[in-house]
């Protein structure tokens, strides 16, 4: 069984996907990850005050109702491409999962149209073109949903922003053919999540080594996700592992 750490680094190869690979996928694994060896480098003060302010999303009810999803569906023709920045996981994601609905979207333009924060429920926290992976604010760190969905939506995509979404949820929007991007730790691992108080006295929960990746298919056992234009399956539980503890944080097509 293989095992592939790739977390917000750019991996050495490229492999762009026009169809969903033939059996069998590498299966990730949990495992344990390293401690953050650069050392951190306090941020930049932004000099931009534009600031994404989210509103309150209510992840959709659990279903009361026999499931209306078959027991394994895959979605095709989700295709991707290894990210341009080290820290840039989630704007390289953002713009795979457009280009799905199609929407062709730059990295690098989706980057520079996110808000700048100390905060990465309300923007980008670091420096993208230099910073490390794997620290917490207030060093470097990456950005949360709410701002990657509005991002989103200036592009006129129905994008929504999740916390607390379930399995069955995400079983029932893929088999409506609508991947979704999902907030993990490294390739689908587990880091201990902690409480970040901003400058502004605002609470967020981040953890070490925050990934993002596109979650594509699911049978009974195993979600299927895209990372970096390359397909994995992982377990189910291995997945709730470690999308939970970010509060199984998702952006929808919705």
């Amino acid at each position: 069984m293989l095992f592939f750490m790739s977390g917000c680094g750019n991996e050495p190869e490229t492999r762009l996907e026009t169809t969903p690979p033939t059996e069998p996928i590498p299966t990730a694994t949990a495992t344990t990850l390293p401690s953050p060896t650069p050392e951190p480098s306090p941020l930049i003060t932004p000099t931009q005050t534009l600031e994404f302010t989210p509103t309150t999303s209510t992840p959709l009810p659990t279903a009361t109702t026999p499931a209306s999803y078959p027991e394994s569906h895959f979605i095709p023709y989700v295709t991707g491409h290894s990210q341009v920045y080290e820290l840039g996981c989630e704007a390289s994601a953002s713009v795979d999962w457009a280009n799905y609905f199609g929407v062709t979207i730059y990295e690098s333009t989706f980057q520079a149209s996110l808000p700048l924060s100390d905060n990465p429920d309300y923007g980008y926290v670091g420096v993208v073109t230099t910073d490390a992976w794997g620290q917490i604010p207030p060093y470097a760190y990456g950005v949360h949903a709410e701002p990657i969905a509005e991002a989103l939506r200036a592009y006129g995509l129905p994008a929504l922003a999740v916390r607390g979404y379930t399995l069955e949820e995400v079983r029932q929007k893929l088999s409506e053919n609508k991947p979704i991007i999902v907030w993990v730790i490294g390739n689908m691992v587990y880091s201990e999540p902690v409480e970040y108080v901003d400058q502004q006295g605002r609470v967020a929960i981040v953890a070490p080594f925050q990934h993002v990746v596109i979650l594509t298919g699911y049978n009974e056992t195993h979600i299927r996700y895209m990372n970096n234009g390359k397909y994995y399956e992982t377990p189910n539980e291995v997945f709730l592992t470690s999308w939970g503890v970010l509060g199984n944080m998702a952006v929808i097509y919705e």
